[in-house]
């Protein structure tokens, strides 16, 4: 578990084949497979790929453009295009169960309740719209989705890259700050307008005479009747919520990879390890900010005027409901975003890989 802590060293020794290497020693001048070989040189050259020392000057200059799993730091121009490719398909797949947790979060005790949980709702959904009916506001969400990936993961590789060590690996403090910074940029630039945009559709499905013919019609609507302000309703909480949920599945995603490589940073991450850690960091984020989804959903509903404030909402939901009600919609949250946060990381690292053949950043 040390390693979890502990950025791993690229090298345990002095350089032992670089003339001039100022940790050279006459016990070192044995070729061992333990030691980092300094690139183009002597036996270390002839014997394989060239490879690099840490301590020798120019060596961590070289070693700063390495990163975790064999390939090189990620440049921001690929991690957007690989991030907005990853949330647009990622959405396509799991909206549904968005859309469901999103209407029991949105049915409050005091109507009373309209649905008895998860299968109850997806029934009646169906038998009121039909199965395009869980996909109700599903447009607002994929014109989001694509730039919101794109901005979390290009904010997270433009600010995490200077933090990294010489071996181009990210420790779990400096990752959770980092998607701490990445939440924070998606939910003020992307996350916010889209959410409340989809919260307003969703909500107005459940009305007798539903307003919104679409999506450009339902904006249209929002911002005549609102102005531009009525597409930032919850800024407050969707910034804690982003910011939270970034911090907590990058910081479990980076301790989980940093454990998985241990003193190998070249070692290969199968898809399906990628996958299972995804699901775990999304579960993570879930478990921990579920109150603040809740919170920042009431505040984008179409009902939000019965709130002063996000406090407030906080207020009134407990006062009203008990605390339980912060928790609503978690079960099916948890599988959404189980789902989303592994397809997310799969896609975004294969996309990586893809771009790292044809897009030469170095």
């Amino acid at each position: 578990m040390s390693s979890l802590l502990k950025p791993f060293t690229v090298s345990e020794g002095p350089c032992s084949l670089r003339r001039g290497c100022p940790q050279l020693s006459p016990p070192a001048l044995t070729p061992s497979p333990a030691r980092d070989w300094c690139a183009g040189t002597g036996a270390g050259a002839a014997a394989g790929p060239a490879r690099v020392c840490g301590l020798c000057p120019g060596g961590r200059r070289a070693l700063s453009a390495a990163a975790v799993g064999g390939r090189k730091v990620t440049h921001p121009g690929k991690a957007i295009l690989a991030g907005g490719i990853a949330g647009g398909i990622e959405i396509v797949i799991t909206f549904p169960t968005e859309y469901v947790k999103t209407q029991l979060q949105l049915d409050e005790r005091a109507n009373p309740p309209r649905y008895r949980g998860i299968g109850d709702c997806v029934r009646l959904t169906v038998q009121d719209h039909g199965l395009r009916g869980l996909y109700r506001g599903l447009s607002s969400l994929l014109y989001g989705s694509i730039p919101k990936s794109a901005v979390r993961f290009g904010t997270f590789e433009l600010v995490s890259n200077p933090m990294r060590d010489a071996a181009g690996r990210l420790d779990s403090s400096r990752s959770l700050l980092c998607g701490l910074a990445a939440g924070v940029a998606e939910a003020v630039l992307v996350v916010c307008p889209m959410e409340t945009i989809k919260v307003k559709f969703i909500h107005d499905q459940c009305s007798s005479r539903p307003r919104y013919r679409g999506f450009f019609h339902g904006i249209r609507e929002i911002i005549r009747d609102q102005g531009l302000r009525g597409t930032y309703q919850g800024l407050t909480a969707t910034v804690l919520k982003q910011g939270s949920n970034q911090a907590i599945r990058f910081y479990v995603m980076t301790s989980l990879r940093n454990w998985y490589k241990g003193d190998d940073p070249c070692r290969e991450m199968h898809p399906l390890v990628t996958a299972v850690f995804g699901a775990a960091a999304g579960a993570a984020s879930v478990l921990g900010n579920t109150p603040l989804d809740v919170v920042k959903t009431r505040m984008q509903g179409l009902e939000a005027h019965r709130y002063r404030s996000t406090v407030d909402c906080a207020f009134q939901i407990l006062r009203n409901e008990g605390p339980q009600a912060f928790y609503k919609g978690t079960v099916p949250r948890l599988g959404r975003v189980c789902l989303d946060v592994a397809i997310v990381f799969v896609i975004y690292e294969e996309v990586v890989k893809l771009l790292n053949g044809v897009w030469k950043t170095d």
